[in-house]
């Protein structure tokens, strides 16, 4: 398929700078094999699955990963947005950093009143740098400094709105995040309250943690007309014995299998087995989900709505079908959907 079929009118004021109250969003469930479209909110969700189904949950932890420093010498104001951790030993990671032009391999930044410092030891786009910070103490006491000096990584179509506040530390996160690494939240996850998920268990439903830790990849604007030829950004993923079992049951058992959100529709289709289960696997995946495409895992997803030409969107399109989402989300703008990170959600079945 082509990059521009994936184009359409968003207007602006169709997303959502803030969140709903969690489970009090709007929630489009849409029927694969009727094509019928329901209007519902988030907490109906329960109603759509049944004792044996199963979640699919991605329970990677966002942390600040927006700092703002200074350079050295010259005291220019810099932002180092950080992507991902190349050796922890070594405390080097892939950045990404503004004003790039400014910042050159040899380059000394610092953050809060010198508390961290780091040294540009490459280059690695126009924008990307390889840094390695200055700092003696543990990696926990390093990600403790990294927390308090850290911004909730929201993303541009937000921030250029407005400022980051100080509840998106908590809203920007799921309630059963636990595993520190992700840059961008895994959204469609978090409309969950613990009131919802216990009623679903109630009904017998399981829940399989998987962990994807979500990375710019993620959100990084495809520039190629043909989709065959963009690449992702590979992300680090881990699925244990445990959550592949749950799968594995529901799957033998012909229940109805939900990845949460994209992120973890990527996890699960990384790493099927040649009799169609799911393997525990710990590694990293650059899988890019777009239409046509074979799922052998999910047979139901839930998302928030996408922007236009966002490889989220084709991952959507890829699973309900390309001309059955566009038509939902032709609908959900004429409703007023809100849409993208804070946005509503849609169930597709």
């Amino acid at each position: 398929m082509k990059l521009s079929e994936f184009k359409f009118d968003l207007p602006q004021s169709l997303i959502a700078l803030h969140p709903s109250d969690r489970g009090e969003s709007r929630l489009m469930v849409v029927h694969r094999k009727t094509g019928e479209i329901e209007h519902k909110t988030f907490a109906d969700l329960i109603n759509y699955f049944d004792d044996g189904d199963v979640m699919a949950i991605n329970d990677t932890k966002v942390f600040p990963a927006r700092l703002y420093g200074q350079k050295e010498k010259t005291g220019a104001k810099i932002e180092v947005f950080l992507l991902r951790e190349l050796n922890r030993e070594m405390r080097l990671w892939d950045v990404l950093v503004d004003p790039a032009r400014k910042i050159r391999v040899g380059n000394k930044l610092y953050f809060g009143d010198s508390d961290l410092v780091a040294e540009v030891i490459d280059n690695t786009t126009s924008r990307g740098r390889t840094i390695r910070f200055l700092y003696d103490g543990d990696n926990d006491a390093f990600m403790k400094l990294v927390d308090e000096l850290g911004e909730t990584p929201l993303p541009p179509e937000i921030i250029s709105r407005r400022k980051v506040e100080t509840a998106d530390r908590e809203r920007f996160q799921t309630i059963f995040a636990e595993h520190i690494g992700a840059v961008a939240a895994p959204t469609a996850g978090m409309h969950f309250t613990k009131a919802i998920m216990k009623r679903l268990e109630i009904k017998g439903v399981n829940f399989a943690p998987v962990t994807l830790h979500v990375g710019l990849g993620t959100f990084r604007t495809v520039d190629v007309e043909d989709l065959t030829k963009h690449k992702t950004d590979s992300e680090n993923y881990r699925i244990t014995q445990g959550s592949a079992d749950i799968v594995n049951a529901a799957i033998d058992s012909k229940k109805r299998i939900c990845a949460v959100g994209t992120t973890s529709l990527k996890a699960v289709e990384s790493s099927v087995s040649a009799s169609g289960h799911l393997k525990a696997v710990e590694g990293w995946t650059d899988k890019f989900v777009f239409p046509p495409y074979d799922f052998k895992i999910a047979n139901a997803l839930l998302s928030n709505f996408q922007l236009p030409e966002s490889i989220l969107l084709m991952s959507a399109c890829a699973f309900g079908g390309f001309d059955l989402v566009m038509k939902a989300y032709e609908l959900a703008i004429k409703e007023k959907y809100k849409f993208f990170t804070y946005g509503d959600a849609m169930l597709i079945i």
